[in-house]
């Protein structure tokens, strides 16, 4: 979300709906804390992943979902990924890969204001023309690229409110995946677009899954983050970079968290150590 003042249009309307639930379900007693898993083409490099991403989470507080995949290793990382969570901003994402997908279909371009609208969404994480374009798409067209994406355990925000996605890692990961090697999903040139925006994101809004990678690696990335009656404060971020030898993607999903920068240092320190552990590899 862009900042405080604007996040409240979302996080205003889903306190009261959980007013309304008003049902409290505590968690199993006895439930074991699921474990991060790691496989890759170098089998030392899964075990260091695990072991150094387990360690960086050890003491966080919150619930956090991790998802990393490299192609240049085929090095595969997942910590709940099927948890799901309020997408918050990092949803923005999914509104421009519709926007761009149904563009495709209609052989169109782009028209100018949905340009416009699009490099405010994705480079300043703005609301408002998030709004406009969510609104423009609809719950069809949205549905439509979800499934053509094979995002089925993603499911849109109702009544506009488009912050309250239902997202996981498994699906984040798939869309990533989608912006960052040909299919037949997105032309060529729409995730082009989308990795130059995701690539122009103002520097106030450039933490999350970027700490810590390597100097001359390319960086795009979009965080999300909203506070809610429920789950404190929602944090994520959503990375992919390229060079030093790998073309790697990474989503980090976080709730529970006291403060949004409690929830930022989480994602940080499990990124510092993914970057590290890959330069290394």
């Amino acid at each position: 979300m862009t900042h405080r003042r604007r996040r409240g249009l979302v996080a205003t309307a889903l306190g009261t709906g959980f007013l309304i639930a008003g049902v409290a379900v505590a968690a199993p007693a006895s439930a074991a804390a699921p474990t991060v898993s790691c496989t890759s083409t170098k089998a030392a490099l899964a075990t260091k992943l695990k072991r150094d991403i387990t360690t960086a989470i050890a003491n966080r507080k919150g619930t956090i979902a991790v998802g990393l995949y490299d192609r240049s290793t085929k090095t595969t990382c997942t910590l709940r990924s099927t948890t799901h969570y309020d997408s918050a901003s990092t949803v923005k994402v999914t509104v421009l890969a519709t926007l761009l997908w149904d563009a495709k279909k209609h052989n169109r371009y782009l028209t100018t204001t949905e340009q416009t609208l699009a490099k405010a969404m994705i480079t300043k994480s703005d609301n408002d023309a998030t709004t406009k374009l969510w609104k423009q798409q609809g719950l069809t067209k949205i549905k439509g690229f979800l499934s053509a994406a094979g995002m089925t355990q993603t499911t849109p925000g109702t009544n506009g409110y488009w912050g309250l996605t239902q997202i996981d890692v498994r699906d984040e990961q798939k869309l990533l995946a989608l912006v960052t090697a040909k299919n037949t999903v997105l032309s060529d040139n729409s995730r082009a677009y989308i990795l130059k925006l995701m690539g122009q994101v103002v520097s106030s809004q450039r933490w999350g899954t970027p700490y810590g990678v390597p100097s001359g690696v390319s960086v795009h990335v979009k965080n999300g983050w909203l506070q809610r009656s429920t789950h404190g404060w929602r944090v994520h971020s959503l990375g992919t970079f390229k060079g030093g030898g790998h073309d790697y993607q990474m989503t980090v999903l976080t709730h529970d968290n006291s403060t949004m920068q409690y929830g930022i240092n989480t994602i940080q320190a499990v990124s510092k150590v993914i970057h590290k552990d890959l330069a290394a590899s």
